[in-house]
């Protein structure tokens, strides 16, 4: 298990490889990528879960695909910054990416509180975008929002700013 402070990230991370930002749902993970400079996230892609097998071996084949060098996964904490049920799923699914699928890739976790309304509200009033095709993007959308969140603070400062590690 590979976990860092998100300010020490790109230490651990090979030359010209990027980010990989997830957004871990129940029914979806919603994907982004950043540039190998780490200044730029795009969405990617929102992959159906299945089985946890299934889901490793599609983010493993994403990673060898695009030349990922680390995760940030978005962390659900609680407005008062606990942690809650969903957090210790996402923490146990990152392990368990590591430990049993054998993805050992560095691993950091980036707050993710009202990610997906931010989304949801710019999708709304700024892209006029009904529910339904809402539906098909929010959740990649969600993870690009994450990682840019993360990148920022990799730029802003020195020591990463307050990520939940």
């Amino acid at each position: 298990m590979n976990f860092v402070d998100l300010h020490d990230l790109p230490t651990h991370l090979p030359p010209r490889t990027r980010l990989l930002g997830l957004d871990l749902g129940e029914k979806t993970i919603g994907l982004a990528i950043s540039d190998s400079a780490f200044s730029l996230a795009s969405p990617l892609e929102t992959i159906a879960r299945k089985k946890f097998t299934k889901d490793a071996e599609t983010l493993k084949a994403i990673c060898h695909e695009r030349e990922v060098g680390g995760l940030v996964f978005g962390l659900p904490v609680h407005m008062d910054g606990s942690e809650g049920t969903r957090a210790r799923s996402t923490r146990q699914f990152a392990r368990n990416l590591s430990e049993i699928a054998g993805l050992d890739l560095p691993t950091a976790f980036w707050d993710e509180r009202l990610s997906t309304a931010a989304v949801e509200r710019f999708l709304v009033d700024e892209a006029d975008m009904s529910r339904a095709k809402r539906g098909k993007v929010v959740d990649k959308m969600a993870a690009g929002y994450i990682l840019q969140g993360a990148l920022d603070a990799l730029r802003a400062s020195p020591t990463g700013g307050d990520s939940p590690s």
